[in-house]
């Protein structure tokens, strides 16, 4: 279906379209695609890709998506890697019946650690915005990209350098003090996280350098990214936004270095939806379509749920560079759902949103005002939804979904290769 190239899944939302059960599926014997490796390209802890097969589900936050059916994952330096949580989450999987997941992983030395200090400075930083809340995961991964900009930060490669690491850590500690004053929010001593960070090192492994090429020789690559494209650090609506680069800039760049060809794979729900604060403007707290894996957040609140939204998702595509292919996912719950064809303005009627104006802070924020105060536009949803975005957004559908298992995934066509 895909030729020979390398596949790179980027969502086109906000968020929560299927992407986790889309990599699942890619990379099950179903798909017959001979997948090598899971590449997680952006993002760290804080992604919660659900993947429901063959009677058992998962929350996949740092083993790439394609752990159930025992792919290996790569993560790459552009990952910020939370250790603790890897550990957490391995427990979790071999518990679902998959044999010793940590030595289904492999991490590049040079990606960032994230700390549970990193995260207490999170959650103290959202705390102090009250009511002006970002929407943050309160994990850490804003305060793990900005400390790094101007600190030697901690990484992967310092779990097996466990003096280098205690002074990293100190100097992270001393360096969130004022802001974690008060002790609100407490994570284990330094002493204790060198000892668990240490044994990290000693049970995974931990590459020094990308080494892409050696999975690449072996069969296909699967980038998943996280977060969706709605959210990226540099083409999202700031500031409600993540550290990270979601488009698939990265992923390009990656398989560029091997001079291997590369087909972006932009999944969307058949409807809008939100996890944390920021506009929406196609958002209905009317629509009841039960989500039995995405609820109320502490720091991200309630999730939210809204009408199909052809604008965001062509100012999406736009921000990646352009897509290949398309998968359309829970086409099963159309029944209220709408789609918008503009939005009504205090200047008029807006029916496309040029990327390329938003291309600094100040411009993004622009945006984040512009869809704060814009009504959409409604009318029906065509009865042949994977068609009807076809012709909106200029890119063939390949994979569609009418439920949450492995099983309600089907090829809708052949793509070119």
């Amino acid at each position: 279906m895909f030729g020979d190239r390398h596949l790179i899944v980027v969502d086109l939302g906000f968020g929560d379209a299927g992407k986790g059960a889309t990599v699942d599926w890619l990379c099950s014997p179903r798909a017959g695609l001979d997948v090598a490796a899971v590449v997680r390209f952006n993002g760290g802890a804080q992604a919660a890709h659900n993947v429901v097969a063959d009677g058992r589900h998962h929350t996949f936050r740092q083993f790439g998506s394609g752990t159930l059916s025992e792919v290996p994952t790569l993560l790459s330096r552009h990952m910020l890697v939370e250790p603790l949580a890897l550990a957490a989450e391995a427990r979790e999987l071999a518990a679902l019946g998959v044999a010793d997941p940590l030595s289904l992983l492999y991490v590049d030395e040079r990606a960032l650690l994230t700390t549970p200090i990193h995260g207490a400075a999170n959650r103290c930083r959202e705390d102090t915005r009250g009511t002006a809340r970002h929407g943050s995961c309160g994990i850490g991964i804003g305060e793990t990209a900005s400390y790094a900009l101007d600190h030697d930060a901690p990484r992967v490669a310092d779990c097996a350098r466990p003096d280098v690491l205690r002074r990293k850590l100190i100097a992270l500690e001393e360096h969130y003090a004022p802001l974690l004053a008060g002790g609100r929010h407490r994570y284990d001593p330094i002493a204790d996280l060198v000892a668990a960070y240490t044994a990290f090192a000693e049970v995974v492994a931990i590459l020094p350098g990308e080494q892409l090429a050696g999975f690449a020789h072996s069969g296909r690559l699967v980038f998943e990214g996280a977060q969706g494209v709605l959210l990226d650090e540099w083409r999202g609506t700031h500031p409600y936004t993540t550290w990270s680069t979601v488009e698939p800039r990265n992923a390009r760049d990656m398989l560029a270095r091997i001079g291997a060809p590369g087909y972006v794979l932009g999944v969307t729900r058949a409807y809008m939806t939100r996890h944390g604060a920021g506009p929406f403007p196609t958002e209905d707290p009317a629509l009841s379509i039960p989500e039995p894996h995405n609820g109320t957040g502490v720091y991200q609140g309630a999730f939210r749920r809204g009408h199909l939204d052809p604008l965001l998702l062509r100012y999406a595509i736009d921000a990646c560079g352009g897509i290949d292919g398309l998968a359309v996912n829970h086409l099963d719950a159309v029944g209220d759902i709408r789609t918008a064809t503009g939005y009504l303005t205090a200047d008029g009627c807006v029916d496309r949103l040029d990327c390329g104006v938003w291309q600094d802070l100040d411009h993004q924020q622009g945006l984040s005002d512009l869809l704060s105060a814009a009504t959409p536009a409604l009318t029906d949803l065509p009865g042949d939804v994977p068609g009807y975005l076809e012709a909106e957004l200029g890119a063939p559908v390949v994979l569609t979904a009418h439920g949450p298992d492995r099983a309600d995934r089907t090829v809708r066509i052949t793509a070119q290769a």
